[in-house]
């Protein structure tokens, strides 16, 4: 019963302008409502009573499920223990009659391993690729790109990998394994065929320096018929006119990514975080006695977790700590977002904290941006 409720609070609190403007009907077999009106309820029962009662919520019954949305939700996100596919995905060495692998080292297996479905589609009505990423917890990202250019297979293959791998890069994958249906594609990454082509070659030269910020990596070449979901996705793209059921995410990719300049923009520029990531990483201090006491007092208060720097607090998860200029668009955000509703400075500075970010001016910058609004 704690867990409904608070689960209910939780939704209440990231959805605040709905519950204030609707009336709220809560589907539950649980017998939530006694629980938090009931005169005896101590504890954070009581507290989550008083926070829910200035929303308009009535408790109903759950009706009865039927029977085939069960078993379509359960035919959607069950996955086959049998198929290749997932034996691809949970050994990372295929047999050797499908092994065309040029890793770059060998799998740690004590460390995340991403696995990464790619494909491409060309044909009269237009040109999109198609990948699934799946995570270490077997978490599937589906992804779509529609082209506004032409493009041939093997171009409309190797978008769909580029794309792969900055996919998973923004992920944060340290190892991959890639599978995909074109030979082509698979043999020019592995050096077992020459890139003739002008198109192929600039291809091929962003795919390796893409693959070179991973620190294991493989390619293998799969049937068609173990590749069908990155080929879907891939068909989906293409021919947009099509129904679907589901929502997919599409990206429209106007130009090729051989022609778009590899730029990387870096802010050298010197943060309030600057002094305390030296100290937690190298234990460097400033020279001047009072601001390298003053450091080593604040530094308690932090910690890095993958080399982002985070604040402790007592009643707090760790907070992510970032730049004025970051948080400005943060506090943009919550205020002027989807579900922002313009609240004030305090509860502006609170609603960024809840969020999981902080920095010391926050309180300052939350009153000089409403004052702006208003």
């Amino acid at each position: 019963i704690k867990k409904l409720a608070f689960a209910l609070v939780v939704s209440a609190r990231r959805h605040r302008p709905y519950f204030q403007a609707h009336t709220i009907h809560v589907l539950t077999n649980q017998p939530l409502r006694q629980v938090l009106q009931k005169p005896e309820t101590s504890g954070r029962l009581v507290k989550w009573a008083i926070e829910l009662g200035e929303f308009d919520i009535h408790y109903k019954p759950r009706p009865a499920i039927r029977g085939q949305a069960v078993a379509d939700f359960l035919s959607e996100f069950t996955e086959p223990q049998a198929s290749a596919a997932t034996q691809l995905i949970t050994k990372p060495n295929l047999p050797p009659s499908q092994d065309h692998t040029a890793s770059k080292g060998t799998f740690d297996l004590t460390q995340p391993l991403w696995t990464l479905f790619v494909d491409g589609s060309s044909n009269a009505q237009g040109c999109g690729a198609g990948l699934v990423l799946i995570s270490p917890d077997k978490v599937a990202l589906e992804y779509a790109l529609r082209f506004k250019f032409q493009a041939s297979n093997n171009e409309a293959e190797y978008e769909a990998l580029l794309a792969g791998l900055r996919l998973a890069k923004e992920m944060d994958a340290k190892q991959i394994q890639i599978f995909s249906d074109s030979q082509l594609v698979v043999h020019q990454v592995n050096q077992d065929f020459t890139a003739k082509d002008a198109s192929m070659t600039a291809y091929l030269q962003h795919a390796r320096h893409l693959l070179a910020t991973f620190h294991v990596h493989s390619i293998n070449q799969v049937p068609r018929s173990e590749n069908s979901h990155a080929d879907a996705l891939a068909r989906l793209a293409s021919v947009l006119e099509q129904g679907i059921g589901r929502h997919i995410h599409i990206e429209f990719l106007a130009q090729p990514s051989t022609q778009a300049p590899l730029i990387y923009t870096i802010d050298h520029s010197p943060t309030w975080m600057d002094p305390i990531l030296q100290f937690l990483q190298n234990q460097t201090l400033p020279a001047n006695s009072a601001k390298a006491r003053r450091v080593r007092h604040r530094s308690a208060q932090y910690l890095i977790i993958n080399g982002s720097l985070y604040k402790r607090g007592f009643s707090l998860p760790y907070l992510r700590c970032l730049t004025p200029e970051e948080g400005h668009y943060v506090l943009r955000e919550i205020h002027e977002g989807i579900c922002g509703n313009h609240s004030g400075a305090r509860s502006l500075a609170h609603k960024a904290i809840r969020q999981g970010y902080f920095w010391p001016s926050l309180h300052t910058d939350a009153q000089a941006f409403t004052q702006k609004c208003d």
